[in-house]
């Protein structure tokens, strides 16, 4: 008799080894000079950028969240991995980070090497986007664990900054400028609640729907860093809006004696959050914080540089709002502000 192979259990070691022979080509578009290996080892090697004087590493990890479940019910996924890059690079930006490495963790019931190498492209592409070099990753394919069809993503990234360009929000003060700059639509965040509203309400998902729901997470870290570069010591503090909204995300930007006072009348939130508002009949103060409500990261500036900070990010393809600033926890805030501390969120409505 035969025995029993690892294919029959469920595991194609060909299709993992395709996989790998897809990917070589894709991830060494991402190659920076420092990288001393090529995908496919056990582990990747690197060297520090020689421009260095006292490099500080900075690390970074997380995923797509129940988006993927969207992009996978509806076969999209020639933009999730962008979703997997953005929301680790944007991270370590926040410190002002250069992001350095990636690496991926692809898991699924049964290795469909089509859609995986869809995948890998596309998170390649965040890594261009990014200027990161895609490392290399895991591909693990585990039968009876993940249903057929299904994958998950985890993504993981290395950054680094010079240890006396640290960015750490100390500087901040009364009296600073908040500068939000646009979103692409919800990213890669709150999508359990867009799930459920979808779901509950019988909402119609239109290709026009779809298309925002699934807008790739903006990465901001090349304007980000140019402005770094040109501006050095004027960026006070930086805040990437992600899961939580602006309520858990803004305090770790600032000390607890500081609050932030957002001007909701800012910026126009795109469509694709007034509809899931309205559907969902969700309250302004659940909005704010599951959502990015059309900011995806904001700067600290002290106001006499907010203007030519504004100025330098246009010229750079975004789209800045001056949408509050910092005041003393004391300080009293006008109608349709939102008041962010430590202490959490108030709405100051009209």
């Amino acid at each position: 008799t035969v025995g029993i192979t690892y294919r029959d259990s469920g595991v194609d070691v060909d299709a993992g080894n395709e996989l790998v022979r897809r990917i070589a080509p894709i991830a060494a578009r991402t190659h920076r000079p420092e990288m001393l290996s090529a995908v496919g080892g056990f582990a990747a090697l690197t060297t520090l950028p020689k421009n260095y004087r006292e490099p500080v590493l900075v690390t970074s990890t997380d995923g797509v969240g129940t988006k993927l479940r969207l992009a996978i019910d509806h076969g999209r996924h020639d933009h999730i991995g962008e979703d997997l890059v953005a929301m680790c690079v944007n991270d370590v930006l926040v410190v002002g980070a250069e992001p350095l490495l990636f690496l991926d963790y692809y898991a699924t019931g049964s290795l469909d090497v089509e859609v995986a190498a869809q995948v890998v492209e596309s998170i390649a592409r965040g890594c261009e986007m990014a200027g990161c070099a895609l490392a290399g990753g895991e591909t693990a394919e585990m039968p009876g664990f993940h249903r057929d069809g299904d994958f998950e993503l985890a993504g993981f990234c290395v950054g680094v900054v010079e240890r006396d360009r640290v960015i750490t929000g100390d500087a901040i003060e009364a009296g600073d400028l908040l500068i939000g700059l646009a979103s692409n639509g919800p990213h890669a965040n709150g999508f359990s609640l867009v799930r459920r509203i979808l779901a509950e309400r019988a909402m119609p998902l239109s290709e026009t729907l779809l298309a925002d729901l699934l807008a790739p997470t903006r990465i901001y870290v090349k304007p980000i860093l140019q402005l770094l570069e040109r501006a050095r010591g004027v960026v006070k503090g930086m805040c990437h809006i992600t899961g939580g909204g602006f309520v858990d995300n803004l305090p770790r930007m600032f000390g607890n004696h500081l609050a932030a006072h957002i001007d909701l009348h800012a910026w126009s939130r795109p469509s694709v959050f007034a509809l899931l508002q309205q559907a969902g009949d969700v309250d302004e103060m659940e909005m704010l914080r599951t959502f990015n409500n059309g900011i995806g990261f904001v700067l600290c500036v002290a106001e006499e540089h907010g203007e030519a900070v504004a100025a330098a990010l246009t010229s750079a393809g975004e789209q800045p709002h001056v949408i509050g600033r910092m005041a003393s926890l004391e300080a009293p805030a006008p109608a349709a502000t939102l008041v962010v501390s430590a202490e959490g969120g108030e709405l100051i409505r009209p």
